[in-house]
């Protein structure tokens, strides 16, 4: 596989999301989102207008309705609708309890394709266990909007647990995408432990690969080994936090590397990235992590980032309102509060551009008219629509 360095010009940006101790994780989250203009604005150097439609307190997630609405999450624990149109924001009850602190609470917020005809949502959290334990899960059940503006959840059920539940509260991953083929694919941090993501007894530091109602595939590359070795598709993985399918089917994966090295993969069946072993970063204790080259069994990124972008929220645009963009990826930055897109060329990829938003980018979405949605992470944090600058 080929491997771009890309590297930016400003050096702040090395560990201010990719820290290991909860400490500097709960004081990333803290960051004050920027200050809310009246209306949209434009700047030279980008070919969009920023429009702010609304406001949310730490959004994790969000997600479109078939009317046009939104589902967005905040970490808290809360599911929240917004209505674009008249700018109103309404509740949904029966969200399962999260366990909130560090990079824990509630996550990813995505609709079964045939959302139309059965209403199921699956939501994933940071949920208790014995002890001083935790893990991430994901849950289905059946929406019900209410003719208020808001909803709720019933019948949830939890169809997948993270194994085992550890102590600690970051690297989650536990971001939701089904595949072309209506699979449920998974990504599952390492939790900060390391050692897990290499372990086939452990479904940390994995990407997983499921049918919708939780079950093993029988065609996954482990399925034959059983337990949660069956789950895996993919291994060596740090905190992945962004899951895009593109128009042929192929997964990309994007993911926190340590001080430095953060990746975006092309996701491949049964394939080892290799973490903690290799690396484009090192510890943050300054141990030296060898790099992908000194260990060609395992897959190296297609690219990788030192300084770091601190990937969040992932799309690969499909929409006509861009058109010059098709096909290129969209990562959300939390450190480095930028937008950076991503050009593709075949089992390539390199950055294109990045554009300072002036704010952690937490999360993206492709709107059914294909406007790009961002939110900005944060106790205010801002929902974003950006369309062609005029």
């Amino acid at each position: 596989m080929t491997k771009y360095l890309l590297t930016a010009a400003i050096a702040t940006v090395l560990a201010a999301c990719n820290n290991t101790s909860d400490a500097a994780s709960a004081a990333a989250q803290a960051l004050p989102a920027a200050a809310t203009p009246a209306a949209a604005t434009a700047d030279a150097d980008k070919p969009f207008t920023a429009t702010p439609a609304a406001e949310f307190n730490q959004p994790w997630a969000m997600t479109f309705l078939p009317d046009g609405r939104l589902l967005v999450s905040e970490r808290q624990g809360a599911l929240k609708v917004f209505d674009i149109a008249s700018k109103k924001t309404g509740n949904v009850s029966g969200v399962p309890a999260v366990d909130y602190g560090g990079q824990g609470g509630f996550g990813d917020v995505v609709l079964h394709p045939q959302f139309a005809s059965n209403g199921l949502v699956y939501v994933s959290y940071a949920e208790k266990g014995d002890g001083d334990t935790r893990g991430a899960a994901v849950a289905r059940g059946k929406l019900t909007l209410d003719g208020n503006g808001g909803g709720a959840l019933s019948a949830m059920k939890v169809i997948w647990r993270q194994s085992p539940k550890v102590t600690d509260r970051g690297h989650y991953g536990h971001r939701i995408a089904f595949g072309p083929d209506g699979k449920l694919w998974i990504s599952s941090g390492e939790r900060q432990k390391f050692d897990p993501a290499q372990d086939m007894k452990s479904n940390l530091g994995k990407i997983v690969r499921l049918n919708d109602d939780g079950s093993v595939p029988a065609d996954n590359p482990f399925a034959e080994q059983g337990g949660v070795t069956a789950q895996i598709w993919s291994l060596g993985h740090r905190n992945p936090l962004g899951l895009a399918f593109n128009a042929q089917g192929q997964l990309w994966e994007h993911e926190m590397g340590p001080k430095g090295g953060d990746e975006i993969n092309r996701i491949e069946r049964g394939a080892n990235y290799g973490y903690p072993i290799v690396s484009n970063g090192d510890h943050y204790d300054g141990k030296i992590i060898p790099d992908h080259d000194t260990r060609p069994e395992f897959n190296a990124p297609e690219a990788s980032w030192n300084p770091v972008i601190s990937p969040a929220g992932f799309v690969i645009y499909s929409g006509d309102l861009f058109p010059d963009w098709k096909g290129d990826g969209f990562i959300g930055g939390l450190s480095s509060q930028s937008l950076v897109r991503i050009e593709f060329d075949g089992d390539k990829a390199r950055e294109a551009a990045r554009y300072e938003m002036g704010a952690r980018i937490r999360e993206i979405e492709q709107g059914p008219d294909g406007a790009i949605w961002l939110l900005e992470d944060g106790t205010q944090g801002r929902l974003l629509k950006l369309t062609p600058a005029s």
